[in-house]
């Protein structure tokens, strides 16, 4: 669920930042953020060897994941 939470905040704020979109492209970063660093803190720290080769495949697929749920999520075209 990390993977997919963080991959996709990351494509909604390249899209907001696509679409000039500031605050929205700047509250996204603020979580992005937080997000990727508690990951890798976690992967860090948590981890041992038997399990971080599965744990990183199942983080990368759910990076796949969250970057089709961003770019499947609706974002107004307005500015």
């Amino acid at each position: 669920m990390a993977g997919v939470l963080q991959d996709f905040l990351c494509t909604l704020n390249w899209r907001f930042i696509n679409k000039e979109k500031v605050i929205p492209a700047a509250v996204f970063s603020f979580a992005l953020t937080i997000v990727s660093m508690l990951v890798l803190y976690n992967i860090l720290t948590q981890l041992d060897k038997e399990r971080s080769i599965l744990a990183i495949i199942v983080y990368a697929l759910g990076i796949g994941t969250g970057t089709i749920l961003g770019m499947k999520t609706k974002i107004n075209s307005k500015k």
